[in-house]
This record gives C-alpha cells, structure tokens and sequence, in this order.
C-alpha cells in the first residue's frame, strides 16, 4: 500500500489480470513496442515456476526502510509486513494463489454459528528453540485484540476467547463472522513469543530486538539505514516447507535504483510498487516480470465536501474518465482499468461468481464512447453544479488521475480544477477533516488482506472512516449479513450484492487495478506473484531455476 494510506487495508482471479508473466529471459532485447503491447501476449499463471536448487544468498529490493519490525504496531509500513511475512507465522495462512489454508492452526471449525473452534498444532518452535504453546497463542491473541494495536478494528464480534483443551482455542463471537477467519491470516492472526516480547519491552522490533516468530527465516540483523538480513531456520518446525534460500539481505531504494540494481544483477528481486518503472525490465534480457492478483486499486475518493454531493454528478464523472488513457500514462500500460474498488485478489471463494458479477456492473468503462458521454450528461441534466476541486500531490500517479478527471468534467460540462497538497500532507485527508475540506477528490491506492470482498466492502458502512459520502441503512444491513454468512455461497451473493450498491452509489470512483508485480534476475524463481507477499513466507520459495 502506498505510504499515505492505512496500513491495514490490507490485507483475490485468475480472472481478468490473475498472474501474467512478462519474460525477456528467452533472448533478444525483449519485446518491442509498449509493455501494454507485451502484456497482451503473455501467459497467465498462479506464481512464477517452483525453485529447482537451493540458492545460498540473495538481495532484494524494498522501495523504502521498514519502520518497525513488530507487526502490532500501528507504526509499521508495508516494508514491515513485506519482510516479517517470511519470519512470523499466523493462525491461518493466506496462499500464493489468495485463499486461506492452515498456518500454525492445523484446522478451524464453526462448531456452532458462534463458536469459532482452532485446532493448534503440537509441533511448531519458535526460533529459540521453545515450542510454541497455548500460553503464547491466548497471549497473543489478546495483545492483537488490544486497542491501539494495529489489527485491532478486526476483533469487532469477538466477545471473549480461552484455551478449551490441550490444543483448543475457541473464539465465542457476537455474531458469525466469516470474515475473521480471513484476517487471522493477516496481522490479526500473528502469534509471538511471550518471554521474548515482554523481555524487549518497547524495544521490541526495534534493529536491536532478536524476533519472537516461527517461520522458516529468521532475523539477523537490522543495520538502520543499510540494510536487514534473514537468515534460514534451521531448525524451522515443518522441514517440508524449510526455506531454500540459506540469506536474504533487504536493501531500500528509489524506484530508478531498484530497475538499475536488477539490470546490472546487483540484486536477485524485487517486488515493484511503482509498476510502471517495470515497463524498461520487461524489455531487458535476463529480467522476468510477473503480475499476479491483488486487492490494490486506485480510485478518486469522494470528500463529504459537497461539489460531489449528488450521486448523479459521481456517475457522470466515472462514465467519462478515460481510464485506459490513464493506465497507459501512469501505469506504462500494466496496470488494468477497473470497475470495482478492490481487487480480484479478493476472490478467494466462489471465483466464477465473483468474475461474472464483476462483468455485469456498468457505469465505469475502460475508454468512455459517445454513447457514454451522453449518458453522462443526461444525469447531469440542465441544473447548474459546484466547480470540483481534485488534490493531487503532484507525483506522476496522482496528477495523472487528477488531469483525467479535470478533463471527464470538462467534457461533460462540468468545472474542476486541481490543487496541490504537500506529499508529506497528502495521506492524512483520511483522519483530517480540515483536510478534506479543501478538496472534493482525493486519489489512493487501498488495499485489503482479506481474500474476501465483504472485508473491503465493509468500507462502505455508514460508520467507516475511510468513505464519507454512503450512508445507507440497507447497505449497513448487508455489510452485517456478509459477515455473519458462513456458507460461501451465500457470503458472495451478498458480495456481489455489496458491490452493486457501491458501483451505483460510487462514494469512491475506481479507476485502476495495480496487479502484483515482481521482478527476477533470469537464474532465480519461486516465489509468489500474488500479493500473498504481505503475509506468505515468499522469500522461503525463492531458489535457483536448475
């Protein structure tokens, strides 16, 4: 997530832009053209292809210096999440291709519809060498659970939890929540060392704090403004899931020192924020490129401001942007225009449902036609409407969508201008209402870690402190059924219902999906493509390819 959002947006198929790998590696200079142009042609796949050989030491890429390595506190940043998801392990584990299978809890089960049972496994170390116990699991959990914690907006419907037998842990919920089986693959399900937690204190994650994890890499050493180092586990609980590379260093660079690094085999990957600076990678020999699913989307979110008061005006606006024009500007053509406000990363159920509702919605064309254009006005009718003021921070990104949009409203009739607002500024319009007020239109990219799309929207409740135009009874009601449905079906038939009223209401206008996107030196391979990255062990899969 871009570093002025919430870090818990965090946080689903192989539909639409599911994984695509963009390879130079098989000789020549790579393709011609634009990398739009070379994506057309490529292979969609679930990860890059399975390490064949163990690699003995690798360099990756960060954009910027992870602020903290404890993942509970709300001062981490994605960096943190990026390296800590090969060192801590959770309840449940969120998959390379976006589901949700087992982590340090073998299994779960709705024993009734309030009574949320984790079976823990009797194996699992941490790297000290201390088996994890149930004393660490309840303590963690209650920490996660704790207010002020980061992942603590996720226990909303937990009304107490206790050890019920030797490897029992059973949540009692207000309510079902199928949603919360999906964040305890997430932060909210971390689980830590006691003894080591306590001992650092407010030291804990900090470059002179050793780790309190189990995963198959462990920390080594953090050097402020250098470097981090993991090391392998090598004495990791599950020897089948063991990490095969033995060191991985961290370094952070600006976006034209990653793509140089990985040309001249610096660095053995990266995984790219700014995706348009993989435009020159897909063209270099000896770099492969892959894209996989996500939840991240930029949109134009809506301030309670008042120029978009009228859902009508909101609508306008989405029928004219000319969303494949910004993709091409901003993204070098590989990101994808997109008609909902998060990702087909969300989709880690009933895919096909989900794909098919995801092609009825309307209202959000990738290139606006005539016909769309006239719609638009017709909503606008012949009333007069507030000039719109769009912030932008003046970044590539921003002022791109924000031109867009100026030129939408222009083209429908409509008067909009841009202001600029400080970078250092611009992502706390989310909790500054004196912020917001100065525009009618921020862009962000959010994301979420839940590989389900009523974790996004639930965003959309009147209650949500991310959208400020929607506030709708029904809507509420929704959101508090999808939550309370366990049986996947009917979880993404209210889902789809969700999105409906969101697309017809468009409290934000979605405009672009950024896809997953990691860069490899042409000997190596193995990991995710997917944005698994935040919370999977990728780092444990990155080996050599023969």
């Amino acid at each position: 997530m871009s570093a002025s959002s919430p870090r818990h947006r965090i946080p689903a198929a192989a539909a639409l832009c599911a994984v695509a790998v963009l390879s130079a590696a098989c000789g020549g200079s790579g393709p011609s053209g634009a990398a739009a142009d070379a994506k057309a042609n490529v292979k969609l796949v679930d990860a890059t292809p399975a390490a064949a050989g163990q690699l003995d030491r690798a360099t990756w890429l960060v954009a910027k210096e992870p602020t903290d390595l404890d993942l509970s506190n709300s001062d981490a940043n994605d960096q943190s999440d990026l390296v800590m998801a090969n060192v801590c392990e959770r309840l449940n584990q969120l998959r390379p291709d976006m589901s949700v299978g087992p982590g340090l809890a073998s299994k779960y089960e709705w024993k009734t519809p309030t009574q949320l049972v984790f079976t823990l496994r009797d194996n699992a170390t941490f790297h000290d060498g201390a088996p994890v116990t149930m004393d660490d699991v309840v303590w963690s959990m209650r920490r996660n659970a704790t207010d002020g914690n980061a992942e603590s907006d996720e226990f909303p419907n937990v009304a107490s939890f206790a050890q019920t037998g030797p490897h029992e842990l059973t949540f009692t919920m207000k309510q079902p929540d199928a949603v919360f089986v999906e964040a305890l693959a997430g932060d909210a399900g971390l689980i830590q060392e006691r003894k080591v937690v306590e001992a650092e204190g407010k030291a804990f994650g900090t470059p002179s704090s050793p780790d309190a994890c189990s995963g198959p890499l462990q920390l080594k050493e953090w050097k402020p403004g250098t470097s981090i180092v993991l090391t392998r586990a090598e004495h990791y609980w599950d020897p089948a899931r063991a990490s095969k590379v033995g060191e991985v260093t961290f370094k952070w660079a600006a976006d034209d020192a990653i793509v140089n690094s990985l040309v001249t085999g610096s660095a053995q990957g990266a995984y790219i924020d700014n995706i348009a600076s993989a435009s020159r990678l897909v063209k270099t020999s000896g770099i492969t490129v892959s894209q996989g699913p996500d939840t991240r989307v930029w949109s134009y979110m809506v301030t309670e401001r008042g120029g978009l008061a009228d859902p009508a005006v909101r609508k306008a606006l989405s029928l004219a942007v000319d969303r494949d024009g910004v993709n091409r500007a901003a993204f070098a053509g590989l990101g994808q225009p997109w008609k909902e406000p998060v990702g087909s990363g969300a989709w880690g159920y009933e895919k096909a449902a989900f794909q098919t509702a995801y092609d009825q919605l309307t209202g959000s064309p990738a290139k606006p036609s005539d016909a769309d254009i006239a719609e638009a006005k017709k909503l606008l009718g012949a009333g007069s409407h507030q000039p719109i003021v769009v912030a932008s921070d003046g970044s590539s990104i921003r002022d791109t969508l924000a031109n867009a949009l100026v030129a939408a409203a222009q083209r429908i009739g409509l008067q909009a201008s841009i202001t600029q607002i400080p970078t250092v500024q611009y992502g706390d319009f989310y909790d500054n209402t004196d912020l917001r007020a100065r525009a009618d239109v921020y862009m962000d990219d959010y994301f979420v870690s839940k590989s389900d799309p009523v974790g996004f929207y639930k965003n959309g409740a009147s209650s949500s402190k991310v959208q400020w135009v929607l506030k709708d009874p029904a809507y509420d009601k929704l959101v508090l059924d999808g939550r309370a449905a366990l049986d996947d079906a009917a979880r993404a038939k209210i889902a789809t219902q969700l999105a409906q009223r969101w697309s017809d209401a468009k409290p934000w206008i979605s405009a672009i999906l950024s896809p997953s996107t990691v860069a490899l030196s042409g000997k190596v391979t193995g990991v995710p493509a997917s944005g698994s990255y935040r919370y999977y062990p990728w780092a444990a899969d990155l080996g050599t390819k023969g």
